[in-house]
């Protein structure tokens, strides 16, 4: 990327951060507005996850990475700390690499 592509994107970085501090206040204490600002994070990770998980090189794919968050999603149900779950995620997906030759 080179530095033109740099700025332009770091002046609509700022510009979109600015327009949303320019909302009037009487718009935000809607409560559509603040049901949208509790769920749009969710929503988020949510797709950045199903992105990260099921996603390569435009091609959906099902591979260790899918039972590492299955295994998370154990994890959490079993009430474990956030850095519990990351790592019985990482760990299940590098044995699945490591002994299945799974991708």
């Amino acid at each position: 990327m080179s530095w033109t592509g740099v700025l332009a994107v770091s002046i609509i970085a700022y510009l979109t951060k600015l327009s949303g501090m320019l909302v009037p206040q009487r718009i935000l204490n809607k409560p559509y507005f603040s049901q949208l600002a509790l769920l749009l994070p969710t929503a988020l990770l949510a797709a950045l996850t199903a992105v990260q998980v099921f996603g390569d090189n435009k091609q959906l794919v099902l591979d260790a990475r899918l039972a590492g968050l299955l295994a998370g999603a154990i994890a959490y149900k079993l009430k474990a700390t956030f850095i519990v779950i990351v790592i019985t995620a990482a760990i299940t997906a590098a044995l699945l690499r490591l002994f299945l030759g799974f991708n």
